[in-house]
């Protein structure tokens, strides 16, 4: 259970950065250090979305959304991974350069403002596949929930305690990530995956990916919701074709974030 101690931690290590650049997604971890960071540091945090191909398109909105609920200072700025290779080829370790563009976006703003830029990475995110946090650390930015001892657990039950409507928000990663590796990312199908998964959220499911092969559609949702779909079996499969899928599968092992890193 998230402690004071764990709190006071956080305080102490915004207090010691002084100023602040978030980079704020809108996801539950991003949402929480903008929210914490806000508290401790008023106007001397600053958010910002990076606004790509990548970023589904209500997740803009959100940002927005919260940033007017919460009274964040909050900017939106473009940032521009499509236009490297490396990362249109889609290896391993894409999300090295999608990380490496939004620090060469943010880190001027930061450097602007005498901040720092921080992430939202806590202790669970350490043990995975994340070359992202590489480039980030790599380009100066600092973890504060790391240092501070939050697991993903513990922002969910301290955003649910400040009254943070994010606390159970589904993780929502760049629509990259739903392309396998070794397949080229497009514009055109980061939008088409954009499409599909919202057309889906408006039939009512919350926690899904659209997994992109080719000409087929794989569907992750949760075990519990696998009845659901097929429930509204003809309305889930013409919410995926309309964005041209011819065909639309279910993986009945369920939703696993972070699924093809393995």
């Amino acid at each position: 259970m998230t402690s004071n101690l764990q709190l006071e931690a956080l305080e102490k290590e915004l207090r010691g950065l002084g100023r602040v650049v978030v980079a704020f997604s809108g996801g539950a971890d991003s949402a929480f250090l903008a929210a914490m960071a806000h508290r401790v540091l008023g106007t001397n945090a600053h958010a910002v979305t990076a606004v790509s191909p990548s970023l589904a398109g209500d997740e803009e909105a959100d940002c927005r959304a919260l940033a007017v609920e919460w009274g964040l200072r909050w900017t939106p700025v473009t940032t521009h991974e499509m236009e490297r290779a490396a990362y249109r080829m889609n290896d391993s370790d894409r999300c090295f350069h999608c990380k490496a563009e939004l620090m060469d976006v943010v880190a001027p703003i930061a450097a602007a403002e005498g901040a720092t830029v921080v992430l939202g990475v806590n202790l669970d995110d350490l043990g995975e596949h994340r070359p992202g946090q590489r480039a980030a650390a790599e380009a100066g930015a600092a973890f504060p929930l790391v240092a501070a001892g939050f697991t993903k657990a513990d922002i969910r039950r301290e955003s649910e305690r400040m009254g943070l409507r994010t606390w159970d928000k589904p993780a929502m990663a760049c629509l990259a990530s739903r392309v396998p590796y070794g397949t080229e990312v497009s514009v055109g199908l980061l939008t088409q995956l954009d499409r599909a998964e919202a057309a889906l959220r408006r039939l009512g499911f919350r926690q899904l990916r659209v997994r992109h092969y080719a000409d087929t559609a794989r569907l992750e949702v949760p075990l519990d919701d696998l009845a659901a779909v097929l429930a509204q079996r003809e309305a889930v499969v013409h919410a995926v074709q309309a964005q041209g899928y011819r065909y639309v599968t279910l993986d009945l092992e369920g939703f696993r974030s972070g699924n093809l890193n393995h």
